[in-house]
C-alpha cells in the first residue's frame, strides 16, 4: 500500500479530506455531520473507529461541524494548535477527557509514520494552517481556505507528488453576482479565498519549480464558481504555460456533496 488522499467533501458547505499510510490513517478537518463522514469512510472502505488522528485548519463551522461527534464516538486524537482550539473549543460540544494533543504553529509532527508540516495561511480565522504531509518520500499537500500565497507556501508545496489547492471562484462572477459588499470584498481579499485564476498561476509556478504531477481543485463555491469554468480556466492557463495537462500534470475536482476520488501514490510515482 502506498499513501493515500481522498477528498469526502470540498467547499463552503463542509471539508472533510483522509489522508492514509500503510499504518496511519487521518482527517484533514470535519466540517460535516458525523453520520456524513461516518457512511464517506465506508465509501472508501475504512472505518471510522481506524482514523488514528483530525486534524484543524481553523475553526470555522465548515471545518469543525462534525469534529465532537467524532471525537465522543470514537475516541480519535485531535490535532490543533493553541489558538485555534482557544477559537474552536466552545463550538464543539463537551469533548471532557478526550485526547487534545496541540501542536505549536509550523513545527513538523508525527501521527504514526506520517510526517505532519503545518504552514501558515492566509485567512479570516485566529491561526489557520495549511498541512503537508509526508510518507515513503511521497508528499501530500492541501492548501485551501487561503486568500493569497506566499513564496514559503509555494515552497512547502513545491516538491508535493499530490497538490490540492483551491479554486474557489471566478472573479467576475463574484463581482457581478448577487452578494453583498461585504462579503465580495472578504471572498476577493488577501484572507478570503483563491480564485481559479490564481489556483492557474500558482499551478503553473509549483510544477515548474517542483515535481507537482497530480492537482485537485477544491473548495469550489456553489455560487461563484462551476466545475467545468475552474477546471478550463486552470487548463487553459498552465497549457499557456507550455505545461500539458495529461502529460506533465493530471488536473482533478473535489466535490462539495459526494465523495471524491480515492488516490494512490506510489513511490517513486
Amino acid at each position: 500500500m502506498g499513501f493515500e488522499f481522498c477528498s469526502l467533501a470540498s467547499g463552503s458547505s463542509g471539508n472533510c479530506q483522509y489522508v492514509g499510510s500503510k499504518d496511519t490513517k487521518l482527517l484533514v478537518d470535519a466540517g460535516l455531520t458525523g453520520k456524513y463522514i461516518i457512511e464517506a469512510l465506508n465509501n472508501i472502505d475504512i472505518k471510522a473507529g481506524t482514523i488514528d488522528g483530525l486534524l484543524i485548519t481553523h475553526e470555522h463551522t465548515d471545518h469543525i461541524k462534525g469534529v465532537g461527534v467524532l471525537m465522543r464516538k470514537f475516541d480519535i486524537p485531535l490535532y490543533v494548535n493553541k489558538k485555534t482550539w482557544d477559537a474552536m473549543k466552545g463550538k464543539i460540544g463537551s469533548i471532557e477527557g478526550k485526547d487534545i494533543r496541540l501542536f505549536n504553529d509550523c513545527d513538523p509532527f508525527f501521527v504514526g509514520d506520517i510526517k505532519v508540516n503545518p504552514y501558515n495561511i492566509s485567512h479570516d480565522a485566529s491561526n489557520p494552517v495549511g498541512y503537508s504531509f509526508v510518507y515513503d518520500d511521497s508528499k501530500i499537500s492541501i492548501a485551501t481556505d487561503l486568500g493569497c500565497v506566499t513564496n514559503e507556501i509555494i515552497d512547502e508545496i513545491k516538491d508535493s507528488d499530490l497538490l490540492v489547492i483551491e479554486s474557489n471562484h471566478d472573479v467576475e462572477m463574484v463581482k457581478f453576482g448577487r452578494y453583498p459588499w461585504f462579503l465580495k470584498k472578504r471572498i476577493l481579499g488577501d484572507n478570503g479565498h483563491l480564485s481559479n485564476e490564481t489556483a492557474g498561476n500558482i499551478i503553473t509556478e509549483v510544477v515548474k519549480k517542483g515535481k507537482v504531477k497530480h492537482v485537485l481543485l477544491a473548495h469550489l463555491s456553489k455560487e461563484n464558481n462551476f466545475p467545468e469554468l475552474a477546471y478550463e480556466t486552470v487548463k487553459n492557463i498552465v497549457e499557456e504555460n507550455k505545461i500539458k495537462v495529461g502529460l506533465d500534470i493530471n488536473i482533478d475536482l473535489t466535490y462539495r456533496n459526494r465523495v471524491g476520488r480515492l488516490y494512490k501514490i506510489q513511490k517513486n510515482i
